[in-house]
């Protein structure tokens, strides 16, 4: 039994008592006493909308409007059965089975107690922004709607401090504030002007939109039924105006059904009550979210912004809805970056201190789908995500097998595999890096990669690998051993994790401790053997870029050597993508440094497939697989194959690239292939023009293109013929302007230069002439033994000009050379006692022609 208080906006307030045998009046609550009159003093009603129109003449007026208008579009969409059938599909799937019964019977006694149906005004689930919207569009559309039918309710806060009025329909003319037992199947509405209006509208529409009002119709076409809309309250606020699709829709009248059935019941969604609302969140979860069809019809009917709204509230469940949609579809590009957009981020930041561990998990998954681009990333650290994140990586268990964990422990490592997941998508940007690193997450990390859990290992590894791109990580990656660790799961039977193992491998063993700790804990042999499996090429590309890195190590070298290694990474120089391609090529580079691994790649045939690699535009894959040309052609057997095969026309030809590396590359491969070329003159006279091509590389702004240049040039000079061509292209100017330098290894390839162009005609001269035999006095300052080494012999060759000796001998080159004298280098004692006995015969001759 019910006591209800109407009050009409042309009578008094009467009170009336509803019960199982229908209204009765008066009777109810008095005003003076407060108590309650069950006596019948009255005609008893069926119901409350009877007893209305009876003693109210003003509803009784609307009440008859309204239902000629429904009578008029009734006839209008009797022949829309198709729509009907889809929106009962769609009802069917968001309500339960107690619902679909009640609608079910609804249904069918729509058209004898339409009018009488109580409506129960629910708690208002969206955004400011669309509140205010609706207050427009009811501004607007006021005219049509009863004066009296306002309720009051309370915000989707529900602090209580904001309340707005909502304009229902006219049979709700009396102010009616109903509460049901079951609110979820009391919940009805019937159609409104606005959306009559609507419809016409959207017909309009429809004849240069045919792609977007074909769906707008289905959706109109739901208000015919009004049995069928159990969720929203209001026609006038469900029915909202809509943006339209996105570009990629324009051809979208093959869109599968399920586009238009989640557009229903996103709007379902904007009209709901607690209830209703996670009734539409679980059967839009029905969907595949995984298709970017169902993505797009949850954003182009505005269903992100009540998604995110709902993160908002203190609704636990509504927000577990709403975060479990959300991680589905941020994974497509553009609809992450719409969730951006809408401010969606600092809401999950705050959701990740909460003290629901669900809740705290699905925030923390959705960031790290929704961090993949640079703004994203940046909002996250500037709200303290990055700190909060650290913080759910402190699990107290840690080392206990999987079996073995507790519910509670359960939840606890998979808070901090989510949070983990979140800093491995964040830890892309070098900002973010140092924050997790302030923030203590390196000591954690290193703790969870000690567990056994697989699913908490891949994002674990996942972030060091991303970190260890930075010096500061390597060395507290170091600090914290964490080597071991990686080295360890390389052993997993889980690819992915053994692909972030040998990736974060990859990214430490730049440093030379770091290559010694891998071979110490055993790590190589596993790398080795990873290589026989070629099918997962990310995988694949992760363990020859650690075999890459850690070759650089002669020990290594060795080691590898032993497990077969050389001959695998053989084999993969064909059929491979260029990701796998530049690591197997880099790893030889290193490899055919030692001998013994240069007769390897001869003899499995690896020597054609890396000249036919001279030929393509990868600049990482040019400059590695130059320098395995390089390092081959030290073999006499193997330089003859690769002379045959044309490749040094080929690192030749790479003079010309445009990339400073590769230009760098080329150069330092032609001083082998020169220096075992069998007629080596003759074959760098037959490149056309490639004597002055390299004469001109000495123009170069970058060092290491300049030390490979004057390093060919040396060599390329022990050719009389072709000395005198690169000293007519003007090669000493060009070297002497080079002098003033203080790159210890530019000085060391240019003193050799220089020494080898002064066996050329009167260039002894033309060096002092353009004032390079001061700078290289200074060369003897240097504390490289190979710099002392190239200058005095560079001296020595100047020292046959007068000039350049009073030059040396002004500058201190004297004394200088007198401690290299002593030297255990035979070759730096000859050439600085040559320079010297230059210098003090033509003292002696000064000094005789004095006397004489």
């Amino acid at each position: 039994m019910r006591y209800v208080w109407a009050k009409p906006g042309d009578a008094e307030a009467p009170c009336v008592t509803c019960g199982a045998q229908g209204v009765l009046f008066p009777g109810g609550r008095t005003d003076d006493e407060g108590k309650i009159d069950y006596e019948t003093k009255g005609e008893v009603y069926k119901d409350l909308v009877t007893f209305l129109k009876e003693k109210l003449g003003k509803f009784s007026e609307n009440m008859s409007k309204q239902e000629i208008r429904f009578s008029e579009e009734q006839q209008k969409n009797q022949t829309d059965e198709v729509p009907k059938k889809e929106e009962a599909d769609v009802i069917c799937k968001a309500v339960s089975g107690t619902d679909k019964s009640k609608l079910e019977k609804n249904q069918i006694n729509f058209g004898k107690s339409q009018m009488a149906r109580r409506l129960e005004p629910s708690l208002n689930w969206r955004t400011t922004v669309d509140r205010k919207k609706r207050k427009k569009r009811s501004g607007r559309s006021g005219e049509q709607r009863a004066p009296e039918g306002r309720c009051r309710v309370r915000d989707s806060h529900g602090d209580g401090k904001e309340m707005q009025d909502r304009t229902f329909p006219h049979e709700q003319s009396a102010w009616l504030c109903l509460r049901d037992k079951e609110a979820s199947s009391s919940v009805r509405r019937k159609i409104s002007v606005k959306e009559s209006q609507e419809e016409k509208r959207r017909g309009k529409l429809g004849k240069t939109r045919a792609s977007v009002s074909s769906g707008r119709a289905q959706l109109s076409c739901k208000s015919v039924d009004k049995a069928e809309e159990t969720i929203s309250e209001s026609s006038s606020e469900s029915e909202e105006d809509e943006e339209p699709p996105d570009h990629r829709q324009e051809a979208n009248a093959d869109l599968p059904s399920e586009y238009w059935q989640i557009q229903k019941l996103v709007k379902y969604l904007k009209g709901g009550n607690q209830t209703a609302t996670v009734i539409a969140l679980c059967s839009m979860r029905d969907f595949n979210l995984a298709q970017e069809t169902c993505q797009l019809a949850i954003r182009d009917v505005g269903g992100l912004e009540v998604l995110i709204n709902l993160l908002d509230t203190d609704e636990v469940k509504c927000k577990i809805g709403s975060l479990k949609i959300l991680k589905e579809i941020s994974r497509n590009p553009q609809i992450r970056r719409n969730i951006v957009d809408l401010g969606s981020l600092p809401i999950m930041v705050n959701i990740l201190s909460s003290p629901y561990k669900t809740l705290k998990c699905l925030a923390a998954e959705t960031i790290a789908n929704v961090a993949q681009f640079k703004r994203a990333r940046r909002l996250v650290r500037q709200h303290g995500g990055i700190t909060r994140l650290v913080a759910l990586l402190d699990c107290a268990q840690n080392s206990v097998e999987p079996a073995q964990l507790s519910l509670y422990e359960t939840r606890d490592v998979e808070v901090a595999r989510c949070g983990a997941l979140a800093l491995w998508s964040c830890s892309k940007s070098y900002s973010n890096k140092e924050a997790i690193r302030k923030a203590g997450g390196i000591p954690l990390l290193a703790r969870l990669l000690k567990t056994s859990h697989e699913d908490m290992l891949i994002p674990v590894v996942g972030t060091l690998q991303e970190c260890a791109s930075e010096e500061n990580y390597r060395v507290a990656i170091k600090a914290e051993r964490i080597i071991e660790n990686l080295v360890k799961n390389l052993n997993s039977e889980n690819e992915q994790l053994q692909e972030h193992c040998a990736m974060a491998i990859y990214q430490c063993a730049e440093d030379e401790e770091t290559r010694d700790l891998v071979r110490l804990h055993g790590g190589l042999k596993p790398l080795a053997s990873l290589l026989s499996n070629t099918d997962n090429k990310q995988r694949l590309a992760a363990v020859t870029g650690a075999i890459w890195k850690c070759s650089i190590s002669k020990e290594n070298v060795t080691k590898f050597r032993e497990y077969k290694a050389i001959e695998t990474l053989v084999g993969l120089l064909t059929d491979q993508p260029e990701e796998v391609l530049v690591n197997v090529v880099g790893a030889l580079g290193e490899c055919c440094q030692d001998y013994e691994n240069q007769v390897i790649v001869r003899k499995c045939g690896g020597i054609q497939p890396l000249v036919n690699l001279l030929v393509g535009i990868n600049q990482a894959l040019l400059v590695n697989v130059t320098k395995a040309v390089g390092a081959c052609a030290v073999e006499p057997e193997s330089m003859v194959i690769i002379d045959r095969l044309d490749g040094v026309r080929l690192l030749w030809s790479l003079l010309k690239n445009p990339h400073p590396d590769v230009k760098a590359s080329a150069a330092w491969a032609l001083c082998p292939c020169i220096q075992n070329a069998k007629d080596a003159g003759e074959m760098v006279r037959s490149f056309v023009g490639g004597l002055e091509l390299v004469v001109n590389l000495l123009k170069s702004d970058n060092k290491e293109v300049l030390s490979s240049v004057c390093a060919a040039i040396t060599n390329i000079a022990k050719d009389q013929e072709n000395l005198a061509v690169i000293t007519d292209h003007g090669v000493v100017p060009l070297l002497s302007k080079l002098a003033n330098t203080n790159n210890d290894k530019l000085r060391c390839h240019l003193a050799e230069a220089i020494s080898r162009c002064c066996m050329w005609g009167r260039n002894r001269v033309a060096f002092g002439e353009h004032k390079a035999v001061a700078p290289l006095v200074q060369y003897l300052k240097s504390n490289d033994t190979n710099v002392h080494r190239a200058t005095a012999q560079a001296l020595y060759q100047l020292s046959e000009d007068p000039d350049n000796c009073i030059t040396m001998h002004e500058n201190g080159a004297v004394k200088l050379l007198l401690d290299m004298v002593g030297s255990p280098d035979q070759e730096l004692q000859e050439a600085a006692a040559g320079c010297i006995s230059n210098i003090r015969r033509l003292a002696l001759a000064a000094e005789k022609a004095r006397y004489n």
